[in-house]
């Protein structure tokens, strides 16, 4: 893998820096890296998309395990050198662009890549990209078979907590729903170059067996509807004569439901 000093003579030999708008934070501890791809379980021969490669220093440790890399990389210039690096390995593809479409759906030349295989989301994401991406990898990717990757510590956060807190959203109740979710390590700032100015965290996201009685997207909006006005009654927002579950509580307010309560409160809904 590329140590630091070779990622800044790469970088320096094509006049390029770290472009902070980008979000381009390289991950360059070896331990770290090995980590997060030990817990995707991928080896070889696995589908694996990774989305803001960089340099391509955790591409080279997919391609040296065996996997078929899918890499989407938004930066021209760094599309240009991976190109250069990568660009006639026979398991490497790489798509330049933005990873999604809009903020509901991947982008087309990702999906044509993957086509209907199944493949594992392993990467260093760009903060900005993470919340839409793994959203909508969890909701209408059902060949998704999990999600490795390096994330803001605040998005982590908010997969994993509890109902009740301020962090508690519509991510954590998909997530929490419909995945198993893990910490799979809390990282320093040092780990990465240049350092960022928040706290980042490597997550495992797992989709459990997958659920067809109910549409996973209108289920996000109705839950996105209820946690925009979180701290009003439930009663108030669906409505007093809405139909809710057997000895449901309307005068509850969405930021105290739990996930399977959201399910519960939607198909009741859905069914009238």
């Amino acid at each position: 893998m590329q140590t630091l000093a070779q990622i800044k003579e790469i970088l320096e030999e094509r006049c390029m820096s770290p472009r902070h708008k980008l979000g381009q934070n390289f991950l360059i501890d070896h331990n770290l890296i090995r980590k997060l791809v030990d817990a995707s379980g991928i080896g070889e021969g696995d589908l694996v998309l990774e989305v803001g490669p960089g340099t391509g220093t955790m591409t080279e440790e997919l391609l040296d395990r065996g996997c078929e890399v899918v890499a989407c990389e938004l930066d021209a210039d760094m599309a240009d050198l991976l190109r250069d690096r990568l660009g006639e390995h026979e398991r490497f593809t790489l798509i330049e662009g933005d990873c999604l479409e809009s903020k509901h759906e991947v982008s087309r030349a990702i999906a044509s890549q993957l086509g209907d295989r199944d493949f594992t989301l392993v990467a260093n994401l760009p903060y900005g990209a993470a919340t839409p991406l793994m959203l909508t990898l969890m909701l209408e990717w059902p060949t998704c078979l999990g999600q490795f990757v390096t994330i803001q510590k605040e998005v982590a956060d908010r997969l994993m907590a509890e109902p009740g807190t301020k962090a508690f959203g519509v991510i954590s109740v998909v997530a929490q729903l419909f995945s198993s979710v893990e910490l799979v390590a809390k990282l320093p700032r040092e780990c990465f170059w240049p350092q960022p100015d928040v706290a980042s965290a490597m997550v495992s996201v797992v989709p459990r067996e997958l659920r067809k009685d109910f549409d996973r997207r209108m289920f996000a909006m109705f839950c996105q509807k209820l946690l925009g006005q979180r701290r009003k009654q439930l009663g108030s927002v669906i409505g007093r004569d809405a139909p809710v579950p057997e000895g449901f509580d309307t005068s509850r307010r969405a930021e105290s439901l739990s996930p399977e309560e959201f399910l519960s409160l939607y198909k009741a809904q859905s069914a009238r």
